[in-house]
């Protein structure tokens, strides 16, 4: 799944420890196994600056990046394990407050 996130509110979008909650709670919500804590890391310049979250899951990972400068935000969740798609987008708008989402989702055989 990927999901591309306008105009999400600015506060959140460059806060590490929103991000890290977020990565906590979408890993809870989607019945997912952690492998270890969220990488959130900030760098970048100018338009290109912002963090980058990498959640490794057992089957596979999360990986986002957030745009300090726009506050859009971009995010794959990828597993080989089925998962709920409507709660990636409920967990994203509990955290981040989009005001607008592009959804794609592909499926594997």
């Amino acid at each position: 799944m990927s999901l591309d996130c306008y105009s999400a509110d600015k506060d959140l979008v460059t806060n590490e420890n929103n991000i890290a909650a977020f990565a906590k709670a979408l890993v809870n919500r989607i019945d997912m196994k952690a492998y270890g804590e969220p990488q959130v890391i900030h760098f970048g310049e100018g338009d290109k600056e912002g963090f980058t979250l990498v959640q490794l899951i057992e089957t596979s990972n999360i990986c986002a990046h957030f745009s300090n400068d726009t506050g859009n935000f971009y995010l794959d969740v990828f597993s080989c394990k089925p998962y709920e798609t409507d709660a990636v987008i409920e967990v994203v708008n509990q955290f981040f407050s989009p005001k607008k989402i592009r959804e794609r989702y592909i499926e594997r055989d």
